[in-house]
C-alpha cells in the first residue's frame, strides 16, 4: 500500500484543477484564461491557459514570494463605451483578472459595491467575480473616483475584458 502525502494530494487537485480550465476553455471556446490560487501567505498557484491551436497549458508555482495583488475589476453598471476608445485602453481602466459571473453586491438585494461617482481607496471591493464556484473579491487598483461602469451585474466576462474605469 502506497502512503498518500499532503503534497501528492494538493498535487492531484492542481491537476484537476487544470484540467478543468482547460475543459472550461474549450466548452466556452475561449481563447485564453488566467487564475491565481492562494493556499497560503506564501504559497500559491497561478494557471494561464491559452487556445492558440493546439491547446498549452502553462503552469507556475510561487513558494514564499510576497503575492501580488491583481488588478481589481469594479462593479458593473452597464455604460455604453464611448464610440472613439476600446474602454480597455483607458486610463485607469479596471480588467478582469480572469473569466467568471460578475456580481456588483455582496448578495442579490443589497447594495452594489461601488457606483458611478464613488470615490474608493486602493484594496476596495469593487465587485466579485464567481469562478468555478469560487466568490473572488476583485479590489481597487488604485485610490481614486469610478468614472464608468461597463459590465452589467451576472454578465460572463472575459480574463482582459474591461469592468471600470476609476480616475
Amino acid at each position: 500500500m502506497t502512503k498518500t502525502t499532503p503534497q501528492d494530494s494538493a498535487r492531484d487537485s492542481d491537476v484537476s484543477f487544470i484540467k478543468a480550465l482547460a475543459e472550461l476553455l474549450r466548452e466556452n471556446d475561449l481563447t485564453e484564461l488566467q487564475v491565481k490560487r492562494d493556499y497560503g501567505e506564501n504559497d500559491s498557484l497561478n494557471v494561464r491557459v491559452s487556445r492558440n491551436p493546439p491547446a498549452q497549458v502553462v503552469t507556475q508555482m510561487a513558494q514564499a514570494a510576497p503575492a501580488q495583488t491583481m488588478a481589481a475589476p469594479a462593479p458593473a453598471a452597464s455604460i455604453a463605451p464611448e464610440a472613439s476608445a476600446d474602454p480597455a485602453s483607458l486610463p485607469g481602466a479596471v480588467t478582469s483578472p480572469m473569466v467568471g459571473t460578475v456580481y456588483m453586491s455582496p448578495e442579490p438585494d443589497v447594495a452594489a459595491f461601488v457606483k458611478v461617482g464613488d470615490k474608493v481607496s486602493e484594496g476596495d471591493t469593487l465587485l466579485i467575480i464567481e469562478a468555478m464556484k469560487t466568490m473572488n473579491h476583485i479590489p481597487a487598483p488604485k485610490s481614486g473616483t469610478v468614472k464608468r461602469l461597463l459590465v452589467e451585474d451576472g454578465a460572463p466576462v472575459e480574463f482582459g475584458a474591461p469592468l471600470m474605469i476609476v480616475e
